[in-house]
C-alpha cells in the first residue's frame, strides 16, 4: 500500500511530461503535413541527381589513334 504513495505521483508526473511532450510537437509544427512526404516519396524526379556526360561530346575531345 505505502508503493501507491509512490506510484501516483510518479504517474502523474509521467503524464505531465507526455501532455507537455505533445504540446510541443503540435505548436513547433511537427503535425502540420502528415500526408506530403507520403506522396513525395512516390513523385518521380525528372531531372537527374547526377548529371550525365554526353557521349557526343566525349568522342570529340578523344584524339583518333594515329596509324
Amino acid at each position: 500500500m505505502d508503493i501507491l504513495f509512490l506510484l501516483i505521483p510518479l504517474g502523474l508526473l509521467l503524464l505531465g511530461v507526455g501532455i507537455w511532450g505533445f504540446l510541443w510537437a503540435v505548436r513547433s509544427g511537427q503535425f502540420d503535413d502528415l500526408e506530403g512526404p507520403a506522396h513525395r516519396i512516390l513523385m518521380d524526379d525528372d531531372d537527374p541527381r547526377i548529371p550525365h556526360r554526353n557521349t557526343e561530346n566525349v568522342n570529340k575531345d578523344k584524339k583518333p589513334d594515329a596509324e
